[in-house]
């Protein structure tokens, strides 16, 4: 911003002769052209650039370049898969080349510079906290309910892997995502005002509870956390936690000094939760009442 003002007053010191284009290219293949003046305030004609127009452009090439992170994770072998290296616009670098060609007096061509972006959890991380089991707890379901099984495949699958650094919180409903038909969630018994009915994503209220246990037993701090309106089969009473994308959500803190690993996975009809973190963690379990299974 402060780089934006400095720009604006140079310019409107000093006469320029715009030049005709700038070519933006990515590993040379021409991308778009661009004038000073696509830029510009409109009904004006000094040559003050709009960073409103020029932040949504580097937007619009962010989103068809950039190439999001990937955390490492272990796979259902137990290896390690290694993490991707991201990419994202280096706009500072993209910028200054952009005010170099406004004060060249002529066209040119400016190959987009991208910035290598980091996944938070790496190779070495994962092999550092996946030694020591600080939580667990496994409850079952009938695998014949093929809608119920599968919408509890759908968010085991997505907590699987998740790191939560010290400090941070974790959000059932932030990390699973709105459950859809598009997503593949199907529709399938759940408990509305205490009374059952269907819906999409019928049966991840099972994950929830079942991730609750283990995050209970390993010590951690409870946030948030709602029972059923009425009692659920899968779970001893009062154990559950219920959730819904415009309601309930079950959200707990890593109040510990090192980083906790969900690993969750499903076994026939049995869903399977283990908290991880390493060997150095001091942490204080709790007993919580097993399921029946």
């Amino acid at each position: 911003m402060i780089l934006s003002c400095i720009l604006g007053i140079i310019l409107t010191s000093q006469p320029i002769n715009s030049p005709d284009h700038l070519v933006i290219t990515k590993n040379g293949i021409h991308v778009t052209t661009i004038k000073q003046e696509d830029f510009s305030y409109p009904y004006t004609d000094l040559p003050i650039i709009d960073s409103k127009k020029y932040n949504q452009f580097l937007d619009n090439l962010d989103k068809h370049f950039s190439i999001k992170p990937e955390n490492a994770m272990i796979n259902s072998n137990g290896e390690i898969v290694p993490e991707k290296v991201g990419l994202q616009i280096h706009r500072h670098a993209f910028t200054e080349q952009l005010y170099a060609y406004l004060f060249s007096h002529q066209s040119g061509k400016l190959e987009i510079p991208m910035l290598s972006v980091y996944p938070k959890v790496d190779s070495e991380l994962l092999s550092d906290i996946r030694s020591m089991r600080i939580g667990r707890y496994v409850t079952s379901f009938n695998p014949g309910n093929k809608t119920r099984s599968n919408n509890i495949d759908l968010a085991t699958k997505a907590i699987n892997n998740y790191v939560i650094f010290p400090g941070e919180t974790f959000s059932f409903n932030k990390v699973v995502g709105k459950r859809t038909a598009s997503k593949g969630y199907l529709k399938a018994p759940v408990i509305i005002r205490g009374e059952f009915s269907e819906d999409i994503g019928g049966g991840i209220c099972q994950v929830s509870s079942t991730l609750f246990n283990a995050v209970d037993s390993a010590g951690l701090k409870i946030l948030q956390r709602f029972s059923h309106t009425r009692k659920v089969p899968y779970i001893p009473p009062g154990r559950d936690a219920t959730v819904s994308w415009y309601g309930p959500d079950f959200v707990f803190k890593n109040i510990y000094k090192e980083p906790v690993l969900i690993r969750a996975k499903t076994m026939g009809h049995l869903l399977v939760i283990n908290l991880y973190s390493s060997e150095l963690i001091e942490y204080q379990p709790r007993k919580v009442p097993n399921a029946l299974y």
